[in-house]
Parts: structure tokens; sequence; C-alpha cells
């Protein structure tokens, strides 16, 4: 990782925020991320937030977190039960629940959907994310799908095989619902994954990316 955020972050103990619109968001955004930091900052704190996990995707949703976690230092995993496919349209009550989070947490890193991802859950969640936290540094990161909306990001995380395969690994045990869809496979994640560190400076096979929208160097 190239830019400046990491510098700062390599010195201390992490507080990150996590936020998915959908169980699995997370995971197949950021969670190779995830673990990379956690296994370099084992003393980190992580908030981890879902909005619309409701009956069997709500017991996936914590489960898959606590995976995903177990090498922080401590963990607030929260799902919210608004209804799937309609954020846009409760954005009232979305909103006053962003204002909340500003009391849970006061992050050195967010994560975060990206800001032209055509799932209108998806944008409201990152349009709400850059309207609670205006003075952090806020990471966006890409889902792919039928859409065809990924774009050109610009900040690459390279990960290595092993991490890689935690990654997809935990993904394919944790979300049972998911795996009767024909783009939640393997080779879907592998396939991300693999462009991805094409892309990357590094010479690692993998890498998860970015869209750093605004970053400051200190």
């Amino acid at each position: 990782m190239k830019t400046g955020w990491p510098i700062q972050l390599a010195r201390r103990r992490l507080n990150i925020l996590c936020l998915g619109a959908h169980a699995d968001d997370i995971e197949i955004g950021c969670g190779g991320t995830i673990l990379k930091l956690l296994q370099a900052h084992p003393g980190s704190r992580v908030v981890w937030v879902v909005l619309t996990a409701r009956g069997t995707r709500e017991k996936e949703a914590m489960t898959s977190a606590a995976a995903f976690l177990r090498k922080a230092r401590s963990t607030k995993i929260i799902t919210k039960s608004f209804k799937e496919s309609y954020l846009p349209y409760q954005g009232k009550e979305v909103k006053e629940y962003f204002d909340t989070l500003q009391r849970v947490i006061d992050p050195d890193l967010i994560f975060t959907h990206y800001r032209h991802d055509l799932h209108q859950d998806h944008r409201i969640v990152c349009e709400l994310t850059w309207n609670t936290y205006r003075r952090h540094q806020i990471l966006e990161y890409e889902i792919p799908k039928y859409d065809g909306d990924l774009g050109q990001p610009n900040l690459y995380v390279p990960l290595t095989d092993e991490v890689s395969r935690e990654k997809v690994r935990l993904l394919m045990e944790g979300f049972a619902t998911q795996r009767s869809k024909r783009w939640f496979t393997e080779d879907t994640f592998y396939g991300l994954l693999r462009i991805r560190g094409i892309e990357s400076p590094e010479p690692t096979k993998y890498a998860e990316a970015f869209y750093a929208r605004k970053v400051v160097l200190e």
C-alpha cells in the first residue's frame, strides 16, 4: 500500500468501522483487507454494521463477522432489520441510525460501499457514510455483480495466497443461503482478487482494491 495512510496506521492499534448494506457485502468487499489488518494489528477494535439482516441472514451475518474478526481485541457486531432493496425509501430512519454511529466509534479507518455502485442500497450507505464522517479516512469497496459497475480503483491492498484463501473459504462457509446464486462462487471472488492483483504494483498474486476519494497525508 503506497499511499500515506498505512504509515500512520502501522504505528498504533486501530479503530475500524465496517459498513455494509447486506450480509456478505463487507466480507466480499474488504474481507481480505480486514484479515490482513488484524494480523498486523491484533489489538484493534472493530465495529461491524449490517443494515438489512433478518432471520437466517442475520444469523449468517453475525457468524461470518465473528469469523473474520477473531483476531481483533474487541468487536461490536451490529445487525439492523431495514428492508432489503428499500434503504433509499427508508431514508429518514436510516439517516437517524447513522447519526447514532458517531457515539459508537471514532474510527481511524472506515470501509463502506463504492459511490458509483448501481445497487440503490449500496449507494445510500456510501452517501450517509460521507455525510456522517467528514474528518475520517474512508475507503470504498467494490462488489461484483450483474450490473457491470466495477470502476477504476486507486488504492490497492496486496494479499498473500494464505489470506486470499481464508477470505474465500470463510465466504463460502458463512453464507449457505447465497450458494444457489450463480455469481456466489469461489471463481468469482478469486477472479476479482486476481484482476486487482495484476493491477497492483506489488508482486503478490491477489489484491483487494478501493476507491480513496480523499486521502490526507500527515
